[in-house]
């Protein structure tokens, strides 16, 4: 698909999820689309076809759930594999740093290639479990937002990845259709505050955590 017909296409389902996106926008997306498109050619980096339901999830989702993001102050993303939601809400709301956390070298290869041909400035790749970061204290409450798309989340995983956020600040959860809104056994310091949907179609939904401050 021609990189024209891509950023078209880009534009109309984010008007059918009513989600704002600009030409200038559409067009980086379009990049990023294809780039993951050739790499995936070679290694399987994400789930990705050429149905509507494969850009939905990993474009538009991130593009409506940028609303819920500050327009600065430092993201981290864990598991960040293809690069979604990670960097389509970069690209969407450029003031933020952003860091990426991905355990498997070949991915986290990809993610660099990814920073580097998009000119992403504020960005880098940590390679690595987030477990190992959870050593480094540089780390600890240095983010004002944690981004993790996952279909369920354990307590476990919870408590130690709220380590790297900063009090008073949030977690976004990407979730598919079904389940329960909250997460299970959640406990202080964080707090559910609420769900919100992302694309009608996928019946997907954001799940943001606060961190309190206590």
């Amino acid at each position: 698909m021609a990189r024209k017909d891509l950023r078209q296409r880009l534009l109309r389902r984010a008007a059918r999820g009513r989600v704002p996106l600009d030409d200038t926008l559409a067009e980086r997306l379009a990049v990023y689309v294809e780039l993951l498109r050739r790499w995936n050619a070679r290694m399987n980096l994400t789930a990705l076809d050429d149905r509507n339901a494969g850009l939905d999830r990993l474009v538009i989702e991130p593009l409506a759930a940028a609303a819920h993001l500050p327009r600065a102050g430092a993201i981290v993303d864990i598991g960040s594999g293809g690069g979604s939601p990670a960097i389509p809400l970069k690209l969407a709301v450029p003031g933020i740093s952003l860091r990426m956390v991905e355990a498997k070298t070949r991915k986290a290869a990809f993610l660099r290639e990814a920073v580097r041909w998009l000119e992403l400035e504020q960005t880098e790749v940590e390679t690595g479990r987030y477990e190992e970061l959870l050593a480094r204290p540089d780390l600890h409450e240095a983010h004002e937002v944690l981004t993790l798309r996952a279909v369920r989340v354990e307590a476990r995983v919870l408590r130690g990845i709220q380590a790297f956020v900063a009090p008073g600040g949030s977690l976004l959860l990407f979730r598919g259709g079904g389940g329960a809104d909250a997460p299970a056994d959640l406990q202080p310091p964080l707090t559910w505050e609420g769900t919100f949907p992302l694309v009608e179609t996928l019946r997907s939904r954001l799940v943001v955590l606060r961190k309190l401050r206590i």
